[in-house]
């Protein structure tokens, strides 16, 4: 993998939209081209065919890619990325409970930019459990700190959502 590759790569997500639904194909064959680059044990070639499936509609395609991407040593970003899509492609596949083991040690991770968005899927997963309450304390915390104002009364209603009896 080089430069030009990952230019390629973000050239065709760039492009995504141009695929109309009925030749998604033809996008998800457009990302296998760019794989068949990698060598055989990459952790970014399942990575990018997961998201590829994942995006044009094939949860249940893109589970056990995202899991050989993660298996196979993806991390950093990209590793973080692929779990926040797995959880989320586990619960689009009625696996919710999987996406909330899953996500929520990454509360616990180091921060980045994508702390919202483990924020938002697990209060999807969490809320496909039945669990609203603790979805949208999550999801009124991750909100507070983007607020112009009242930021300290939401992270209060956030974590008074989780408190017994209120």
């Amino acid at each position: 993998m080089n430069e030009n590759w990952e230019d390629r790569v973000t050239a065709a997500w760039a492009a995504f939209d141009d695929y109309p639904e009925e030749r998604a194909h033809e996008f998800r064959a457009r990302i296998d081209a760019l794989v068949a680059e990698l060598p055989d044990d990459s952790p970014l070639g399942p990575f990018e065919q997961a998201c590829a499936w994942d995006s044009t509609g094939h949860s249940d395609q893109a589970v056990p890619l995202y899991r050989e991407a993660l298996a196979r040593g993806l991390d950093g970003y990209r590793g973080r990325r692929a779990k926040i899509q797995l959880a989320s492609s586990l619960r689009n596949t009625g696996q919710a409970e999987e996406g909330v083991k899953l996500l929520t040690p990454e509360l616990d991770a180091p921060s980045d930019e994508l702390d919202d968005a483990v924020r938002a899927c697990l209060a999807l997963c969490l809320s496909s459990l039945g669990r609203d309450r603790e979805g949208l304390s999550l999801v009124l915390g991750a909100l507070a700190p983007h607020l112009p104002r009242y930021q300290r009364s939401m992270a209060n209603y956030a974590r008074a959502l989780l408190e017994p009896g209120v």
